[in-house]
């Protein structure tokens, strides 16, 4: 009876949920080895694969870009320095074309001198060829009314051309003495 008891016991008996029947344990454990064999051998390999991609890509993008920013600097740094040439060139320019300007001031202030005392130079040529005019024909007028006047005064004729050129000579030389006596 004690065998019924216990067996009849063991039937109604009711399993403890805590703890895991070992067939569900030996399950588990064969099943977890066979998705962990799986998971390792095909999705690991994948994540791995896509993850060196993915590093490599952005290493690679890194470095195109570290090598894009090196091209950038250097290009810039080319086109600074031609700024600066043609800085430096339009300045040399502008440097020799104030140094022509003030060449050509120059020259034309030259010629313009040169041109004005050529001016001056035929002016006073032309007033002392003009004086020289004036004094002969004063010269001849004078001696004209001189020996009308000292023919009367003397009172014969002085028509004779060698006397009446005496006369006016030495009339006009004391006229001459005469002034040069004053300014003097």
């Amino acid at each position: 009876m004690k065998s019924l008891v216990i067996l009849a016991a063991a039937e109604g008996e009711e399993h403890n949920p805590l703890v895991p029947l070992w067939e569900e344990v030996v399950i588990a454990l064969v099943v977890f080895a066979i998705l962990f064999f799986a998971i390792k051998k095909f999705v690991v390999p994948n994540f791995e694969k896509t993850f060196a991609e993915r590093t490599q890509a952005i290493e690679g993008g890194i470095e195109a870009a570290a090598s894009k920013q090196a091209e950038a600097d250097a290009k810039l740094a080319e086109l600074e320095q031609q700024l600066a040439d043609a800085r430096h060139e339009a300045a040399r320019i502008r440097e020799e074309a104030r140094e022509q300007g003030a060449a050509i001031v120059a020259e034309m202030r030259e010629q313009a001198q040169a041109e004005s005392a050529r001016i001056v130079e035929h002016a006073h040529t032309q007033i002392e060829a003009e004086r020289q005019q004036a004094v002969i024909s004063l010269r001849a007028e004078v001696g004209a009314l001189a020996t009308g006047l000292a023919g009367r005064i003397v009172g014969e004729s002085l028509e004779d051309e060698a006397r009446q050129s005496r006369v006016v000579e030495r009339f006009l030389a004391e006229i001459e003495t005469a002034d040069a006596g004053r300014d003097a």
